[in-house]
């Protein structure tokens, strides 16, 4: 599997009168978990949604690559998949139901289908509630049976919206250590989350406010290099506010 990579170059998106980004030149690695960080409003929903072409920048442009080669979008697209902040699940289906829909809408063989259904079940842990209606689950179990959903087909880029937002501490924990199993198959993850004390769990972050990028880098070489000790720390500054 040839590894797949994602470039944006000067990228803004303007709404109306509204600039949701602004000149945002990011890399996104091959295999990494990626980490937009930022606080609500800073831009980071509309850059995943610019990602996966739900938006079309108003300037710049995102290049996608595998191995060495440019490819299209259109190549990329059926290995990509997106998990909005806001799910749209059905709250009457059970979880079984709901796999059984992504399944005939992603269109999988059923040999396929099977092992991929047992695996994710089983590493989610929620393959002892598979009759349990989706509007029965805790917010934590709501928020795997999406990624559920999303994982389904296999995919080579995951993109995940505030997967952790008004999800408690546990069940926060629990879908961490989940990105870093699906990491070591060296899925690309990019994750955003206002949550500062998530940054330091990514592999490599950018920081983003009013839809610019503040930094770039690996958690502890970003605080080194911001000379803060922590990134709530390291917004406040910006803020104007002494921690």
């Amino acid at each position: 599997m040839a590894s797949i990579g994602i470039r944006t170059e000067h990228l803004s998106k303007n709404f109306k009168s509204l600039r949701a980004l602004e000149d945002v030149s990011l890399l996104f690695e091959s295999g990494r978990l990626h980490g937009l960080i930022g606080p609500d409003g800073a831009g980071k929903t509309t850059l995943l949604r610019c990602l996966i072409r739900l938006l079309l920048p108003s300037t710049g442009r995102i290049d996608y690559s595998e191995g060495d080669r440019s490819v299209s979008f259109d190549d990329i697209r059926p290995r990509m998949a997106y998990m909005p902040q806001q799910q749209s699940l059905y709250p009457d289906l059970t979880c079984s139901e709901h796999l059984d829909f992504f399944k005939d809408l992603y269109r999988l063989p059923s040999s396929l289908y099977r092992t991929r259904r047992e695996e994710l079940l089983r590493i989610t842990r929620l393959d002892k509630f598979q009759d349990r209606r989706a509007g029965q689950l805790s917010g934590g179990m709501y928020k795997k049976l999406g990624l559920m959903c999303a994982l389904l087909q296999s995919p080579e880029i995951l993109l995940l919206d505030e997967p952790t937002n008004g999800v408690d501490p546990i069940s926060r924990r629990e879908f961490w250590d989940l990105l870093y199993r699906l990491r070591e198959q060296r899925i690309l993850i990019i994750v955003s989350t206002s949550y500062m004390d998530e940054a330091e769990r990514c592999e490599r972050l950018h920081l983003l406010d009013g839809g610019q990028v503040l930094s770039s880098g690996e958690p502890r070489e970003t605080l080194r290099r911001e000379r803060a000790n922590n990134f709530e720390e390291l917004f406040l500054r910006r803020e104007g506010v002494t921690p």
